[in-house]
């Protein structure tokens, strides 16, 4: 059972006077309907396709309007189609074990409808519950390591400055400074993916399309991951005729930050990222590619998922792609994994943008 299915229980939010009334309309709505087929159908038919109104009527509302319209049902069955109709009276025995086995049948068709569906909605809410539990969990096990390491580094570079503030060489206090700086870089990064996964899930993300050089924003991304690709080789080579095109920038250097930083972050020390970029009929493709060991295939479909990540993998909260998915998507655009036909991940970022009739390198 989903989330959708059980949208369709708010009709037992609605007031009890509403539900008796759209539940007794139904019966009698039915009941005029097959008033007119039943010299064709039989009233033995007519009992089965009001059991199915009331049914419905279960699926709908709660148990009491419900057993109101089996109770109803049952009455007009007997009066206008049980022979001799327009009277309550049964002639035949065979109709009145009829009649009976009507109500009662109606009656436990009701509550069992009802039951069922109850209980369908405790076990949703149960399994909603767990996940709930387990994406906490993960959330909590990715941020204890991704946010303590960083804090704890700069705790112990202050610490080891402040009580050896006479011993230490200028040398040594340039080494502290600059773990301090890169473990501020990591904490601001993982804050600015949980910003931007609430403004996500929140539906704040309002694209603020503008003249945008690609090139550009891809040498920034370069220039911002500079200090964790010291054991990686990052290569772009820009095509200099290559339009401005009309996007956020912003939205489109954070996408390839997370797309830059997952790569340095998962592929073995020395090796390549190849970052490109181009023009399409309906806007621009940027691709991020490297040589490491690609995605699992049959995992390949989860990796955009919130806290998502693959097994045997170490560091990272798993929110980078998702963010990549969600970035794109509020521009219009598609994000495409596929490993390498010699090996590692490509991704491929499409977005529809306008193109400006002036290249890059004629506006230079």
């Amino acid at each position: 059972m989903t989330k959708k299915d059980l949208d369709f229980l708010k009709t037992r939010n609605y007031s009890k006077r509403k539900q008796y009334t759209i539940s007794i309309l139904l019966i009698v709505a039915t009941s005029a309907i097959c008033f007119f087929l039943v010299n064709f159908i039989g009233y033995g038919a007519v009992a089965l396709i009001l059991l199915m109104a009331v049914s419905l009527n279960a699926i709908l509302f709660d148990i009491f309007p419900v057993m109101a319209s089996a109770l109803l049902s049952a009455l007009i069955w007997n009066f206008f189609f049980i022979p001799p109709t327009l009277t309550f009276h049964i002639e035949t025995p065979e109709d009145g074990l009829m009649f009976l086995m009507y109500f009662v049948i109606a009656s436990i068709n009701a509550v069992l409808t009802f039951k069922i569906r109850e209980f369908e909605k405790r076990q949703w809410d149960e399994e909603e519950r767990t996940k709930s539990i387990a994406l906490y969990n993960i959330l909590l096990n990715s941020l204890s390591h991704e946010l303590r390491t960083p804090i704890a580094t700069i705790i112990g570079a202050v610490d080891t400055i402040k009580d050896n503030r006479s011993k230490l060489s200028e040398s040594n206090r340039n080494e502290l400074y600059a773990e301090i700086e890169i473990a501020g870089l990591r904490l601001n990064r993982q804050v600015e993916n949980l910003l931007s996964m609430s403004r996500l899930e929140a539906g704040f993300i309002q694209p603020k399309r503008d003249w945008c050089d690609i090139n550009e924003t891809i040498f920034s991304t370069m220039r911002r991951n500079s200090q964790d690709a010291t054991e990686h080789t990052i290569l772009f080579n820009p095509k200099e005729h290559l339009p401005l095109f009309k996007l956020d920038g912003g939205l489109l250097e954070q996408i390839l930050h997370n797309l830059i930083h997952n790569a340095l972050q998962h592929t073995p020390k020395n090796s390549i990222i190849t970052i490109g970029a181009d023009q399409t009929g309906e806007g621009c493709i940027v691709w991020v590619s490297d040589n490491g060991k690609g995605f699992p295939e049959n995992e390949m479909d989860s990796v955009f998922q919130k806290f998502y990540r693959l097994d045997n993998t170490v560091g990272g909260s798993g929110l980078g792609l998702s963010i990549v998915k969600g970035f794109t998507e509020a521009m219009d655009g598609k994000v495409l994994l596929e490993n390498g036909q010699e090996g590692g991940s490509l991704f491929t970022i499409s977005i529809p943008a306008e193109a400006s009739p002036i290249s890059t390198y004629e506006n230079g």
